[in-house]
């Protein structure tokens, strides 16, 4: 078959297109014909090698991917017969192998594309879809509610303005650039700014002068430090990543914030787990979760967006989402 395959860690251009062995599923497991792959911020720290307490580095040479979707093939033994032929979506957990034609999976990781949806919604909503309602847990959303979702253009940004949208909100929603900032107004949020303008808090301000009742904040950096400014007294601050670094906050900002009541949480780990097993996913948080999102678009509620890219143009689609040249879920298709 042909893969992505990473020899040694480092940019982009490391990974390459070649031939390689089909992989055979073991016992309890199932080989799917790929016919989506979820490309995830976090493939690209590890194939950059970058330490972390969240994630072991694979050992090398690897086929990076935990997202796929596609027909099941090959069943390993005493794998349930009824899956062999089932279009299928699975998050792989932190087992890699998803940028090929080929994968294996655990059986017991598996779902069954719902109808209507193909095998890059699919994908989308494993993963990208799962967060934005691990995140949505945190939020309790409707008329009263008026949201600011930094990186609106992202795959979890679409979601998040959808499902605010569909609760009564308010939704403001910032992207980087006239073409992004273009793509969160058709996907109904009420306020599209471009946070590259120096005037976008002023624009803010002026359209919602009691200022936000929520943060989605998936970016940090100076942009998050100026919409801390524009949330409301007892407004909610919600972290899950930090793509433009750490808040520059002092201890004189931090006093300021205690002050107007505004409470930062970081969503992501074991809180999102909590919450998910709480709601019903008992000690299946993860796939309760991913039940729910795959439901969700099924049923037209939530559009994951998608930017395509050919399997073997997998270096590219690393280095544009990198560059934030990326909108929506980046997906490979062999």
């Amino acid at each position: 078959m042909r893969a992505i395959r990473l020899h040694s860690f480092g940019p982009a251009e490391n990974l390459v297109h070649e031939r390689t062995e089909t992989p055979t599923p073991a016992p309890g497991q199932v080989r799917i014909a790929v016919a989506a792959a979820g490309v995830h911020l976090l493939d690209t720290a590890l194939r950059q090698g970058a330490p972390s307490p969240v994630h072991t580095l694979p050992e090398l040479p690897t086929i990076p991917g935990r997202e796929v979707a596609g027909t099941v093939d090959a069943l390993g033994p005493g794998t349930d017969p009824a899956w062999l032929g089932r279009q299928v979506v699975v998050h792989l957990g932190f087992a890699p192998g998803g940028y090929a034609e080929y994968a294996v999976a655990d059986a017991d990781r598996l779902h069954p594309v719902p109808p209507g949806l193909d095998p890059a919604q699919a994908v989308a909503m494993i993963g990208t879809g799962r967060t934005a309602l691990g995140i949505l847990q945190f939020a309790d959303l409707g008329p009263h509610s008026t949201a600011l979702v930094p990186a609106a253009a992202g795959g979890i940004g679409t979601l998040l303005v959808q499902h605010a949208l569909a609760a009564g909100a308010t939704v403001i929603a910032l992207a980087g650039g006239p073409a992004k900032t273009a793509l969160a107004a058709a996907n109904g949020a009420h306020l599209a700014l471009d946070y590259t303008s120096p005037d976008w808090p002023r624009a803010v301000r002026e359209a919602h002068p009691a200022g936000a009742t929520v943060l989605f904040d998936s970016v940090g950096g100076p942009t998050a430090r100026t919409a801390l400014d524009l949330l409301a007294p007892g407004g909610l601050h919600l972290v899950f990543g930090w793509s433009a670094g750490p808040i520059p906050l002092t201890d004189a900002d931090r006093t300021r914030l205690t002050a107007r009541g505004i409470t930062t949480e970081n969503v992501l780990g074991p809180a999102m787990l909590r919450r998910a097993a709480a709601a019903g996913g008992g000690d299946a948080p993860l796939r309760h979760l991913e039940t729910r999102a795959l439901a969700e678009a099924a049923a037209g509620r939530l559009r994951p967006a998608l930017r395509r890219y050919p399997l073997a143009e997998a270096a590219t689609a690393h280095h544009d989402l990198e560059t934030r040249a990326t909108t929506g879920k980046v997906v490979l298709e062999p």
